[in-house]
């Protein structure tokens, strides 16, 4: 497109400069018939022309219209190129939406939802935003986030997201009248389905447990409660800060599964060799069956399908998510 433009000014200078010298016209005609004479309008001559200014119109003519044409092909190649691209970028949301499978769904993509978001992404785990608002549109494909421009709380909506495949759902629309009907229909749907909701007033709360909510949080609760653990216990707070949200550090808190086929499963803590080999600290263990033991023994024993609430070196941690998968063990026998 630029380089349309440059010729475009090109024959335009050429135009006015030829009628300058030949007719000894001012600019302003010069200009005036040059660009009556490359756009073909019909409007006829301003002046007459001498013989020397009718060969000039002929070239000028010739090569004008072929610069115009060639710049209309080049809106027309743009135009075309971006509509496929949209036509494209659509298609191939509708195949990832397809395809999705233990994604969390969104429902509600207002300040908290645009924080989940960005938190799950950070951590690469795969989610679809569902919302009401057009206008969020270009934000949701900047960031690359599968999204579904509809009421959240149609059951064909919740079905269209694929919430028969997804691990959880999380519903922060405005009201707890929505939320509480999200969660009811999502539960229907999926009764598996891990369901984290909010609720702006506590007498709500039970409801929507009730409703099949896992989860129920109350954000100005819970922000008055940080606020106030920050003046009481500021220590304790920035360290929980700096160990569950500051990505810049080494130092993490996570919780890792351990999944059949780990050599790990079964083996109490001092067995395992995680606190001398690895250098992590496990601050928890949460049984299969919801018990959560909180600083364990050396001699408390991992089964299948616990959880580790561990801290220690982001490099440490992964290579002990590793191990608990299962994989670790499996590729030792396989060696």
């Amino acid at each position: 497109m630029a380089r349309g433009m440059g010729l475009l000014a090109a024959i335009l200078c050429f135009g006015t400069l030829g009628y300058m010298i030949i007719e000894k016209w001012n600019v302003l005609d010069s200009l005036y018939m040059t660009v009556i004479t490359i756009t073909t309008v019909g409007f006829g001559e301003i002046r007459p022309l001498s013989e020397p200014g009718h060969i000039f119109t002929i070239v000028l003519i010739f090569v004008g219209i072929g610069i115009v044409a060639y710049i209309l092909g080049l809106v027309a190649q743009t135009m075309v190129v971006f509509q496929m691209t949209k036509i494209l970028g659509r298609r191939k949301l509708g195949l990832k939406k397809r395809a999705m499978k233990d994604h969390y769904i969104i429902c509600g993509y207002g300040r908290i939802g645009k924080t989940i978001c960005h938190e799950l992404l950070s951590r690469k785990i795969p989610l679809l935003v569902i919302d009401m608002d057009q206008e969020i549109k270009p934000q949701l494909e900047e960031a690359g986030i599968p999204y579904i421009l509809d009421d959240s709380t149609n059951e064909e909506v919740l079905m269209e997201a694929r919430i028969d495949r997804a691990k959880g759902l999380v519903s922060v629309v405005s009201t707890d009248a929505d939320n509480l009907f999200i969660t009811m229909t999502a539960r229907g749907l999926n009764p598996d389905l891990f369901i984290i909701t909010r609720a702006d007033e506590e007498k709500n709360q039970k409801k929507l447990v009730r409703a099949g909510a896992n989860r129920v949080f109350l954000p100005y609760v819970i922000g008055g409660q940080r606020m106030a653990h920050t003046i009481a216990k500021p220590a304790v707070t920035s360290f929980l800060e700096l160990t569950v949200e500051d990505q810049n550090i080494e130092l993490k808190m996570e919780d890792l599964p351990v999944r059949e086929g780990s050599r790990l499963a079964g083996m109490n803590l001092l067995e395992s060799g995680i606190r001398q080999d690895l250098n992590i600290i496990i601050v928890a263990i949460r049984k299969s069956e919801g018990e959560m033991i909180f600083n364990p023994s050396s001699q408390t024993r991992m089964e299948k399908g616990d959880t580790l609430i561990a801290l220690g070196n982001r490099d440490d941690l992964e290579e002990l998510k590793h191990i608990l998968s299962g994989e670790a063990g499996n590729q030792r026998k396989r060696s």
